[in-house]
């Protein structure tokens, strides 16, 4: 089986690439403004990573049969993704909101005591990232994603 014909892998790929793209018009529809940059970062909804393993799990199922070897490593993989991704991933992003308001608030108390510009780039600090994981939703979403797209490609292109 070549690369290009290989439809567990790419099904996993479109649904990456699709749950990536579609985040910027969903966050368009809740918050009415453009966010580009969603579409190369983590978290948000919906989770790529479950969109991925969701459907690369299924298109292993429809290949190779929900009864065999590679089926069963599949999902046990993808459950602990999703897991991750909704769990340890999201702790750490709210970590990170934690200690960024910490950062800036230190920031602002050296910048009193010190009485110096606000934008000193000795007291500035890069903000840590604060999108890492999913909500459930989240999660779950990206997995129908990942599921609905695997089929979908397995009834119109194989």
């Amino acid at each position: 089986m070549s690369l290009f014909s290989n439809y567990p892998l790419i099904a996993a790929f479109v649904s990456i690439i699709f749950a990536q793209v579609v985040k910027v018009p969903l966050y368009f529809v809740t918050n009415r403004t453009w966010n580009v940059g969603l579409a190369f970062s983590s978290g948000s909804m919906p989770s790529s990573h479950s969109a991925a393993v969701a459907s690369l799990s299924t298109a292993i199922g429809i290949v190779n049969g929900i009864a065999s070897t590679s089926f069963a490593i599949a999902v046990v993989i993808s459950s602990i993704i999703m897991f991750d991704a909704a769990g340890v991933r999201r702790h750490a992003g709210n970590q990170a909101i934690v200690l960024n308001r910490l950062m800036k608030e230190f920031n602002e108390f050296v910048q009193e005591m010190r009485a110096k510009p606000k934008n000193s780039s000795q007291d500035q600090r890069e903000a840590l990232k604060e999108l890492l994981g999913h909500r459930p939703i989240e999660v779950f979403v990206g997995a129908i994603v990942g599921i609905c797209i695997s089929f979908i490609l397995y009834f119109v292109y194989f």
